[in-house]
């Protein structure tokens, strides 16, 4: 059998549903919907997508031991 080398060059997506984002994050929907700290983007059109590098930097702060979004996502929270 002779063996065939592919090149494929994906474009990884920047923006998620709420539902995709959760799953980049490894957390059930509702897990993330509480903890998640960023705003959904409002893309043209009405929907409301996430940055993946929002979850990106979010991750990278709960591994470094820093949880600074969540004092404002609290308060945000309270003003609903």
């Amino acid at each position: 059998m002779s063996a065939a080398t592919f090149k494929v060059k994906v474009m990884p997506k920047r923006m998620a549903r709420k539902s995709e984002a959760a799953g980049y994050c490894g957390l059930p929907v509702k897990r993330f919907e509480a903890d998640f700290p960023f705003k959904p983007v409002l893309m043209p059109g009405g929907d409301e997508l996430i940055d993946l590098q929002d979850c990106d930097r979010w991750i990278d702060s709960l591994k470094a031991g820093k949880d600074d979004h969540n004092v404002d996502a609290i308060i945000e929270k309270l003003g609903k």
